[in-house]
């Protein structure tokens, strides 16, 4: 079906075309058309428009509004103040605008008209090292943004640039050669999570142990750099056994997360090894980088040191060993020329923005990034506990991931658990289920309604309250609004223009014409945030809306309840599709 015009996108064009016939030479102005607590929308653009041709705002506002037809989709219009317009829009347009919207999978939402290709590179854990609270931000914004701009109508590729590369391995596979049996498993059955990361826990210990008291194992295990740098096979093959084990951990976690991360996306730093020696001839033998004390090196006026000179780029190091820019630039290169990205998108802590930029700069210099390609960075902030200082442990270590997720898990099934005490209709099944839809639900959407530069509070009792911001309060609206729809027994929901709309109904189906322009907005600008921010307002005008506006009881006359039905069902597809662009479960009863 054919995406539905929102009632602002009709009302700013009918504006529009009064003004065009009104100064002919502003053809095509902007009526800077935006929601009002005055009337429905306000249109400011007149003011700057008289200005420039001259004329007095006010009149040439009030010759606007005679050109303006009212009736079928503008009830009223008139002018306030030095030329605003205010603009109600009439009850059977928002109606009817809903009906549309109701009748289409996509509830009427365009799919974009610039869509492209993005490559997001977004959940990069270490191979062989324990995920904690630092990884959870960059997979749970990154998820968001996938399901955000699939719906637009992106094409989307993930990339999981794991850490599955460097010196330490030289360690770690040296000991596991002279200690075959360190990773072997306790039976055929399927291993956990756990087992496999305490597996690799244990033995990263005891080969750091090794390696820090041993001179002969150190002397082995750098050794062992070299030939996994230089594809020894039986190195390789030892490197694959941790980078397995490393998998079956990292999938156990995202499953947790209820994140969906397959294994052709999963391209660590050791996926681009075969083309840094390239990346790094193609950047010398078009000057972009230049060797300096015998490192290849990338140089910026704009980034200075602390001494005031140049801080470079290093592409490669003065012993011939590769950075991670050199990785950085050869994914870049990937990415543009095999995947044919428009757009690179990197999911990335704040803290490495420097690195970054450098990066892209670098990457636009050698051409391989240019007006058609950009990269983007999502820089997000820092994960702070209760004392606004980053979060740790009482012992001062970084939180285990895991332990994390268990525990909202945990104090969700309990909020869940307490509430069904008053009804009772919920089994045990169903309480733990929705306990673990509305734990991680709870995460991500902390997480979610904050804009991603901004460090946030992890704070367990906030996020699985009731009220306030929070995902359950908008689980509980879906909830309740299903709810209501089994109550009304045989009732169907029927949209009925003719009606006059209550100010809650009119607040709530004004909110619910916006959700297009929401996402269109949160994908254009890579700010999941925006969709948080609008789903727990329409929560809130829903609350306000049953509340004053009876559904079911006392028995609105039935043309009545069939259109509060109407707005019921529409909200809660709405507040779904939503959520679940968030990554969020909606359980039907709670």
């Amino acid at each position: 079906m054919a995406s539905v015009p929102s009632l602002a996108s009709s009302v700013n064009q009918r504006v529009a075309d009064a003004l065009a016939s009104a100064l002919p030479e502003a053809g095509g102005a902007d009526p800077l058309l935006r929601r009002s607590d005055r009337a429905d929308f306000q249109a400011n653009g007149i003011l700057a428009l008289a200005k420039k041709a001259k004329a007095n705002p006010r009149e040439l506002a009030t010759t606007v509004v005679g050109s303006i037809p009212t009736g079928d989709l503008i009830a009223d219009i008139e002018v306030s103040g030095p030329g605003f317009l205010n603009i109600t829009v009439a009850d059977r347009a928002i109606m009817e605008t809903l009906a549309a919207r109701a009748g289409d999978d996509r509830l009427g939402v365009p799919y974009s008209a610039s869509a492209g290709t993005t490559v997001i590179d977004y959940a990069q854990p270490n191979v062989a090292k324990e995920m904690h609270v630092g990884h959870l931000r960059s997979a749970v914004i990154g998820a968001a943004m996938v399901e955000i701009l699939e719906f637009t109508g992106e094409k989307v590729v993930r990339r999981h640039h794991i850490g599955d590369w460097g010196t330490q391995f030289g360690m770690l596979i040296q000991f596991l050669m002279e200690h075959p049996h360190e990773l072997d498993h306790k039976s055929d059955a399927e291993v956990s999570g756990e087992e496999a990361m305490s597996n690799l826990n244990r033995l990263y210990k005891a080969s750091r142990a090794l390696f820090d008291s041993d001179e002969e194992f150190k002397t082995r295990a750098r050794a062992r750099v070299v030939d996994l740098q230089a594809g020894d096979e039986q190195t390789l093959a030892m490197w694959q056994r941790f980078v397995d084990e490393s998998k079956i951990y990292f999938y156990s976690v995202f499953d947790k997360l209820d994140m969906d991360i397959q294994d052709p996306d999963v391209v660590g730093e050791s996926g681009y090894n075969d083309m840094l020696v390239e990346t790094c001839k193609l950047l010398e033998d078009s000057g972009v980088a230049v060797r300096s004390n015998g490192a290849l090196c990338v140089f910026f006026d704009e980034y200075k040191g602390p001494d005031g000179n140049p801080t470079p780029l290093i592409v490669q190091k003065s012993d011939g060993g590769f950075g991670y820019a050199a990785t950085d630039l050869s994914a870049i290169r990937d990415r543009v020329g095999n995947l044919k990205a428009s757009t690179l998108l990197y999911v990335v802590d704040a803290r490495q923005s420097l690195h970054f930029k450098m990066v892209f700069e670098t990457a636009r210099r050698a051409g391989w990034l240019n007006d058609e390609v950009k990269a983007v960075q999502l820089a997000f902030g820092t994960v702070l506990g209760k004392d606004g200082k980053p979060f740790k442990t009482r012992e001062g270590e970084t939180v285990r991931l895991v332990d994390l997720l268990d525990e909202a898990v945990d104090r969700a099934t309990a909020v869940v658990r307490e509430k069904d005490k008053e009804r009772g209709f919920l089994g045990e099944q169903e309480i733990v289920e929705n306990g673990a839809q509305v734990g991680i639900g709870a995460v991500k959407y902390a997480d979610l309604s904050t804009s991603a530069s901004r460090d946030y509070k992890f704070d367990l009792d906030q996020m699985v309250s009731l009220t306030g911001d929070t995902s359950v309060y908008l689980q509980y609206a879906y909830a309740r609004l299903r709810s209501i729809q089994r109550n009304a027994g045989d009732r169907s929901p029927v949209a009925h223009p003719e009606l006059a709309l209550a100010p809650a109904e009119r607040a709530l189906g004004l909110h619910l014409d916006q959700f297009g322009e929401v996402i269109a907005e949160a994908a254009a600008e890579h700010a999941p945030h925006k969709v948080a921010a609008y789903l727990y307002q329409l929560a809130s005008l829903c609350t306000t809306f049953y509340t004053e506006c009876p559904v079911v009881k006392p028995e609105p006359e039935l043309v009545v309840g069939e259109n509060r039905l109407f707005l019921c069902d529409l909200t809660a597809r709405t507040l779904t599709k939503g959520m679940s662009l968030l990554g969020i479960r909606t359980p039907e009863r709670l």
